[in-house]
């Protein structure tokens, strides 16, 4: 895939992400994932969340599509996500836009 594809996808991806209603929230979350069969996990928190996924700061890098479990941290509630977009990496870790799959309707304990 060539960098044009890529900052296209990439473009395709956050303005899908960014589809629907947004609230600036910062959130705890967890993430977690699997690398050569060993279960990690890495605590952030959000910057954005939407029904359909959040912005996240995490200290731990990923590869756009890369699939993980998101955990929000204030009530518990886990969900499938993946990842959709990867910004810069500041002080604080990544920025990572991340796509909830089948979340629970109350997954943030918000109405949007």
């Amino acid at each position: 895939m060539s960098a044009s594809s890529d900052l296209n996808y990439s473009l395709k991806m956050l303005e899908y992400m960014r589809a629907g209603a947004r609230v600036n929230s910062r959130v705890l979350v967890e993430v977690e994932w699997l690398e050569t069969g060993v279960p990690r996990r890495a605590e952030g928190y959000t910057v954005d969340i939407s029904p359909k996924g959040c912005m996240a700061i995490v200290p731990q890098g990923f590869v756009v599509g890369q699939k993980l479990r998101l955990k929000n941290r204030s009530n518990g509630n886990i969900s499938d996500a993946t990842l959709i977009w990867r910004g810069h990496e500041g002080r604080s870790g990544w920025e990572l836009g991340l796509e909830l799959v089948n979340p629970p309707t109350d997954f943030w304990g918000l109405d949007f």
